[in-house]
């Protein structure tokens, strides 16, 4: 930093002296590395409730954000207790500005995986509605879900059989892939119209691997689809899977467990996962899905010192 300093000292005072031109001047200035560039840290409204108990009110989520010290919230549209009036949206859109937050992400749940077309038609406008919500809440990037077979029905069951369930009988996963496309497909103009990046995550389903995530990513090829990566939810070959998405990765979900996950635990490596990351020039938000057993109050700002400290350039 200091020899920074002496150079550019150095340069303006050449500069003063006329002795160089004022463009040679500029292009010989010291600039910082981008890929090095602190990265920002938000926080997900789930972090807060884990479908558990009362669910807490979205504008006190964005206040405790601001309280904690984060850069921004990714609201979960679970969390908006059947209000979804535009009133409403401009109230979270300026609590979040008067506090100094970006309203980065959206997440929402869809699927379609289904090989009924009405019900894959249901999730499609529930989607656009909600590429809707987002571009009225000012928010760049939501996530999108490919959807899962749901066969297996209770879900600490599917969690406990790591995310993997059989295929409804008779229908092929090839199936699955081209319904899910076909689907996004139909997305793709709402999604340019409203300016918001669709985040395809590693979120079980076709997406259980980063391989399935990537197909329907590459089948689509639209710069309104991109990927949404979950640390925490590649349960095999968790490093290798991440390098695979990070190159279109739009937002990382990051998660932490501390006092032990609500369904599993894993120990990630995130000074690997940062390494990913710079490899690949991404320079957006990392957002923390806190999903450990201990209370919030505690382990959410411990994940925010550790994210601060690993993704801080």
């Amino acid at each position: 930093m200091l020899t920074d300093r002496r150079a550019f000292l150095a340069s303006s005072a050449v500069l003063a002296a006329g002795l160089i031109p004022v463009k040679q001047a500029i292009a010989n200035a010291p600039r910082p590395k981008a890929n090095h560039r602190p990265l920002r840290i938000g926080v997900s409204t789930y972090s807060f409730w884990h479908f558990k108990g009362e669910c807490p009110e979205l504008l006190d989520c964005i206040d405790r954000a601001a309280e904690l010290g984060f850069d921004g919230v990714e609201i979960l549209h679970d969390e908006m207790l059947k209000r979804e009036d535009n009133d409403y949206l401009q109230q979270l859109k300026h609590r979040a500005f008067v506090n100094g937050l970006d309203l980065m992400g959206f997440s929402i749940k869809q699927g379609f995986v289904s090989p009924d077309p009405a019900e894959r038609q249901r999730n499609i406008d529930h989607t656009l509605k909600c590429i809707e919500l987002a571009y009225k809440l000012g928010i760049p990037t939501m996530r999108l879900n490919t959807g899962r077979w749901r066969t297996i029905k209770n879900f600490d069951e599917f969690m406990a059989n790591k995310g993997i369930e059989p295929a409804i009988p008779g229908y092929t996963e090839d199936q699955a892939f081209e319904w899910c496309i076909s689907s996004i497909e139909k997305l793709l103009p709402k999604a340019q119209e409203c300016g918001v990046c669709m985040g395809l995550e590693n979120h079980w389903g076709l997406g259980y691997t980063a391989a399935g995530v990537k197909r329907i990513h590459d089948a689509i090829k639209s710069p309104w689809l991109r990927m949404t990566l979950d640390t925490g939810n590649f349960l095999q070959d968790m490093y290798e899977q991440q390098e695979v998405m990070a190159p279109d990765t739009v937002l990382v979900q990051a998660k932490t467990y501390y006092g032990g996950g609500e369904w599993y635990t894993l120990d990630i490596d995130y000074e690997r996962v940062n390494k990913t990351l710079r490899n690949a020039g991404y320079k957006g938000y990392i957002s923390l899905e806190f999903e450990g057993k201990e209370d919030w109050k505690t382990g959410v700002p411990k994940s925010l010192e550790l994210f601060r400290k690993v993704f801080g350039g």
